[in-house]
């Protein structure tokens, strides 16, 4: 069951987001802000949400571009103190066409919909296309956590962005 859908510009096709459970094989997509190396032992209990990223072309075959992923960020012990953070990861051949704006955007109007008030994302300072990405599909950016990142090549500064919820769905 898809969340919501939308068509992307260029008649390339419709833009579609479904839940998907952990073990659903995830599309195979590479990054340079992707190789992390080894992983915490406690990020192995992090509870992650999973969305499937599907385009539906003019001849209504389906194809899996990308996946979302979500988890909980606290900031107080309070149910309205939680957030969620998102991340996203498109196939390479995929990018660039607009279908990330319109993924994040469809998912953070489904979270506020469930009640979630701030979605959170958090991007490298140098990852120029999803910062664009995360302005089209509505968020802010907030600011610079410096050296809030370890991956393979050291620590790195990124920044933060929020869509909050506005009271209107149909407006967010």
């Amino acid at each position: 069951m898809n969340v919501k859908s939308e068509q992307i510009a260029g008649n390339l096709g419709v833009i579609s987001i479904r839940p998907i459970d952990n073990d659903y094989p995830r599309p195979v997509s590479t990054s340079i802000y992707d190789e992390w190396g080894e992983m915490a032992p406690e990020i192995r209990d992090l509870a992650i949400t999973r969305w499937l990223i599907t385009l539906t072309q003019a001849d209504q075959s389906d194809i899996a571009v990308g996946d979302l992923s979500a988890h909980a960020v606290w900031y107080g012990p309070t149910p309205g103190s939680r957030s969620l953070n998102i991340g996203i990861s498109i196939v390479n051949e995929y990018r660039g066409k607009g279908i990330g704006s319109i993924a994040q955007r469809l998912l953070a109007e489904e979270l506020h919909r469930q009640g979630i008030v701030r979605v959170e994302a958090q991007t490298d300072i140098e990852n120029f296309a999803e910062q664009k990405a995360l302005e089209r599909a509505g968020f802010k950016c907030e600011g610079t956590l410096r050296k809030a990142q370890a991956r393979v090549d050291g620590l790195h500064d990124i920044q933060v962005w929020s869509h909050i919820f506005s009271g209107n769905i149909e407006a967010e």
